[in-house]
Order: structure tokens, then C-alpha cells, then sequence
């Protein structure tokens, strides 16, 4: 008994972190709408965690992003004042991702001390904490890429860092859920297989279009061809192939990389519904038949958001909005996939 609570404790604080890196995820989203991400050029994972505090240090901030490509650029009607507004969002950014660390990392060595983690998962634990440590990095890397003569930042370091971001969700959330239902383990193992394979494929496709956003954010792909579902008055526009080599099309053609999200969402749209369909003709838990029901009713909502975002030149409350419905999207599909091992 004393061991299935502090299971469940575990799991709950895995949750909380999970909870918070889908609030970073959004808060990513609305970052990099906004155009803030650069705004902070250096990286002072130590230091960098207090604001400047004095009007005189708000000027030294400001100086030292007048010196770089995105403010010569973009940004040279900016004063310290219009600078705040972006900088604070990544101020805000970059804090939350310490704050994760910290959320994720004083429980780890409380239970551990306590001696309540089962020893086989202390190395899975401590993998966590190392991959919120190299997303971090990679985070640096991307920003890096939009201080160079071009300030852009790279869509392939872009997609890299969201991608990362679900992954290391996806392994959290994971291992959450085992805690959570420990007790089912040895009880109908591959009950339902044909559906688990049918949930996994499902994951892996909303995990694909995604990455395809993250290419449609990079290349701000979504501020062309604001119709639907023609674009330029074509369902399968012209220019598809215009880059050679033609491998080059699919992440820095804006026109290939908009038609790709739009075709896997498509694709989504028609799956999604047959997988609930399918699963909820199965004799499931009333907690796993509403999983399928709001997965149903997640992908409705995220439609509608990305095509709103679309029609609306890509408004940043309706775009990031868009981006958590992603994860949510994702999150009920990984639900449902783990659910799926046990007999209802």
C-alpha cells in the first residue's frame, strides 16, 4: 500500500511537470508570434533569471540589442520602452523553463532521499532531467541562428526545439501513466491490439503534422494564401516543386510547406473520426470511451482554430491557441494509446 501511494505521488508531481511544459509550449507559441525571441541575445542560464531593475540597466539591454541584424533591421524605430514589450515575453520564456527544471528536479531528490522511487526508475528519472537540460540548449541554438546578418530564425532549429518539446512530454507523460495504472499491468496485456497499433499510427501522424507547423511557423508560411480550401484559387497550387534539390521543398518552400500541413490535417480530419468509430464499438472503461470523445472533439476545435488562423492572418490569441490544441491533440492520443494495452 505504502508503495502504490508513493507511486501515485510520483506520477502526480510527473504531471504537474508535464502541465508545465504544455504552458511553456503555449507560451513558446506566443514568444515567437509576438517576434520576442531574440530580444535576449545573450544566454545566462545562472544570472539571466533577474530582469534588468533600473532604468540605466534597461538601457544597457537595449544597447546591446541595438547591436544585432534583428533590431538594424526590423526593429530600428524601437525605444526602451516598445523593447520592454517584447522582452519581457522571453524574459518569461526563459523563466519557466528554469522554473521546470526546479519543479522537476527538488521532488526528484526529495523522493529519491526519501527513498520512495523504485530503483530501476531512478535512471529513467534522471534521463528526463537531462533531456530538460539539452532542450534548454537547444533552445540557445535556435535563438542563435536569428542573431546572425539574417534575422530569422532557422526553421529547421525551430521545428527541432518544438519537436523536442513533445517528445521529452510524450516520455514524461508516459511514464506517469504506468505509475498511474501499476496495478493493471498483469491484467490483459495486447487486449486490444489491432486498435493500440491503430493509436500509435494515429500519435505518430499528429506528432508529424506537428513538425510540419513548426515549418509553417518558421517560414511565417501562414501569412500566405489566406483561403480555404483553395489556395490561389487552386487545390493543389502551382510552384510545389520550385526549389532544386526537390528534398528542399518540403521545409523552405512556403508554398510546398503550407499544402503538407494542410494535407496531414486533412488527413487527420478523416482518421480521427474512424478511430472513434472503430474504438468506441469496443467494450471500454467509461474513463477510456471519453477519452475517444474528446479526442473527437479536440480535433473539431483544432480544425476550426487552423483554419480561423488562417482566414485571419494568423492573430496570435487564435495561433497559439492553435499550438496548445496541437499538444492537447497529441496528449489524447498518447492517452488513449497506453489505455489500449489492458482489458477494460
Amino acid at each position: 500500500m505504502a508503495e502504490m501511494k508513493s507511486q501515485i505521488s510520483i506520477a502526480i508531481w510527473l504531471l504537474v511537470c508535464c502541465a508545465a511544459i504544455y504552458a511553456m509550449v503555449v507560451l513558446g507559441g506566443v514568444t515567437r508570434l509576438t517576434g520576442s525571441g531574440l530580444s535576449m541575445v545573450k544566454w545566462e542560464p545562472v544570472i539571466g533569471v533577474f530582469p534588468p531593475m533600473s532604468q540605466s540597466e534597461w538601457e544597457e539591454v537595449f544597447l546591446l540589442y541595438q547591436q544585432y541584424p534583428e533590431f538594424k533591421i526590423k526593429n530600428a524605430h524601437m525605444d526602451v520602452e516598445d523593447f520592454k514589450n517584447i522582452f519581457w515575453l522571453e524574459y518569461f520564456h526563459r523563466l519557466l523553463g528554469r522554473m521546470i527544471g526546479i519543479i522537476f528536479l527538488l521532488p526528484l531528490v526529495y523522493f529519491w532521499i526519501r527513498k520512495k522511487i523504485d530503483r530501476s526508475h531512478i535512471p529513467k528519472l534522471v534521463f528526463m532531467f537531462v533531456l530538460g537540460g539539452l532542450q534548454g540548449l537547444l533552445g540557445w541554438y535556435m535563438v542563435k541562428s536569428g542573431l546572425s546578418q539574417d534575422p530569422h530564425v532557422s526553421q529547421y532549429r525551430l521545428t527541432a526545439h518544438l519537436g523536442f518539446a513533445f517528445i521529452i512530454y510524450a516520455y514524461i507523460l508516459w511514464f506517469a501513466l504506468d505509475l498511474l495504472f501499476a496495478g493493471e499491468r498483469q491484467v490483459g496485456i495486447n487486449a486490444y491490439p489491432g486498435l493500440r497499433r491503430f493509436s500509435f499510427f494515429l500519435t505518430g501522424l499528429i506528432f508529424i503534422t506537428v513538425l510540419s507547423g513548426g515549418f509553417v511557423a518558421g517560414l511565417k508560411a501562414g501569412l500566405a494564401y489566406n483561403t480555404f480550401p483553395l489556395m490561389n484559387g487552386q487545390l493543389v497550387p502551382e510552384g510545389l516543386s520550385a526549389l532544386q534539390p526537390q528534398w528542399r521543398n518540403f521545409f523552405e518552400n512556403v508554398t510546398t510547406v503550407q499544402f503538407d500541413h494542410r494535407l496531414l490535417a486533412t488527413c487527420l480530419a478523416v482518421i480521427v473520426p474512424i478511430f472513434w468509430f472503430i474504438g468506441i464499438r469496443q467494450n471500454l472503461s467509461a474513463g477510456t470511451r471519453l477519452a475517444f470523445h474528446l479526442l473527437l472533439l479536440t480535433l473539431i476545435a483544432q480544425v476550426s482554430l487552423g483554419i480561423s488562423t488562417l482566414l485571419l492572418y494568423v492573430p496570435v490569441g487564435l495561433a497559439a491557441t492553435h499550438q496548445g490544441g496541437a499538444l492537447a491533440l497529441f496528449t489524447l492520443s498518447l492517452y488513449l494509446s497506453h489505455r489500449l494495452r489492458y482489458r477494460q
